[in-house]
C-alpha cells in the first residue's frame, strides 16, 4: 500500500489516473495532457506501473495504458475507517444543526 500511496502523492499522477479513470490513453495522449516533457511523463507511468495502479499493452508502435481499479481496493480499506469517523461526526453536525432550526421556531 505504501507504493500506491507515495504514487498518490504526486499531482501529476493523480492527472494521469484521472484521465484513465475514463478511457484508456496512450503515453502521448498522456504527455500532452501533462505540462511535463515526455521522459518525465514515462517515469511517472513507471511509477503508477509499479505501484499497481495501470496496466499497460502494446498496439503496433503505441503502449496502451488502463487503469487497474483493483489496486485501489487497499486503499480503500483502509480509508474505510476514517470514512465511518466523518460520517459519525457528518450525523452528529447534521442532529445539531437540527435542533438548532428546531429551537428557533
Amino acid at each position: 500500500m505504501d507504493a500506491v500511496l507515495q504514487a498518490l502523492a504526486d499531482q501529476s499522477r493523480r492527472t494521469v489516473l484521472g484521465i484513465l479513470r475514463d478511457h484508456p490513453a496512450s503515453a502521448g495522449e498522456l504527455a500532452e495532457a501533462l505540462p511535463i516533457a515526455r521522459p518525465g511523463v514515462s517515469r511517472h507511468l513507471r511509477v503508477l506501473r509499479e505501484a499497481g495502479l495501470v496496466d499497460v499493452r502494446q498496439e503496433a508502435q503505441r503502449r496502451i495504458y488502463s487503469l487497474r481499479p483493483e489496486a485501489f481496493v487497499e486503499v480503500d480499506e483502509w480509508l474505510e475507517d476514517y470514512r465511518a469517523l466523518w460520517q459519525n461526526r457528518l450525523d452528529a453536525l447534521h442532529t445539531e444543526i437540527a435542533r438548532g432550526r428546531k429551537s428557533r421556531r
